[in-house]
């Protein structure tokens, strides 16, 4: 997985985005970023930075991602002749869900969805919300149904996480993991250890 798109909607949740954009940085991938309109407002409440602030203080051993407008139909994310190994959309709202299960593709945002869809690539998706109604349960089925990777941000304890990004990097990681991404951002599961309560 060398080149990635990744969509950031206007869900809670820009850390995970932040996080899964420097660890894959660090990896010298080409990165492509969508930012919705909403996603962009979020971004900027939530870190304090808006998108190209935060690109630009960005240490990346190659090229700093590329940021596309999501109103630039003719970007190359929108084409399926250009070439990516994946797209991750992060965090995921639920009406950017529902536009892309429905084929509402208003945006440069759903339509790389959509293109990875047709051409069989790899898309993941990491919704951010809770709990879920009906609808959005039928969203999802139908995007499981198209191909693709319903990652929600629910972390894990058994590693004994002390602070927050320890909960970010667990999410973060099992993103990682299906974009076939070595990393060591959380301690395996090798078996039951002694449980330290003392924790708790």
């Amino acid at each position: 997985m060398n080149k990635i798109i990744i969509g950031i909607t206007g869900a809670s949740g820009s850390v995970y985005a932040v996080r899964l954009i420097e660890e894959l940085c660090s990896h010298g991938k080409e990165l492509h970023l969508i930012f919705s309109e909403t996603g962009t407002e979020v971004f900027r409440y939530e870190t304090g930075i808006s998108p190209e602030e935060f690109i630009g203080k960005l240490n990346t051993p190659i090229n700093k991602p590329t940021l596309h407008s999501n109103t630039d139909i003719f970007a190359p994310p929108a084409s399926g002749s250009f070439i990516a190994d994946a797209m991750v959309i992060v965090p995921c709202s639920m009406a950017t869900l529902g536009s892309i299960a429905n084929g509402s593709l208003r945006s440069l945002l759903g339509r790389s969805a959509d293109v990875c869809f047709k051409e069989r690539r790899k898309i993941i998706i990491v919704p951010r919300e809770t709990p879920f109604s009906r609808i959005h349960l039928k969203n999802m089925l139908e995007l499981t149904d198209a191909g693709a990777v319903i990652l929600p941000a629910m972390p894990a304890f058994y590693n004994h996480p002390e602070t927050v990004n320890d909960i970010v990097d667990f999410t973060v990681a099992r993103i990682l993991d299906q974009l076939n991404v070595e990393n060591s951002m959380i301690k395996r599961w090798n078996g039951q250890e002694p449980c330290d309560h003392s924790s708790f």
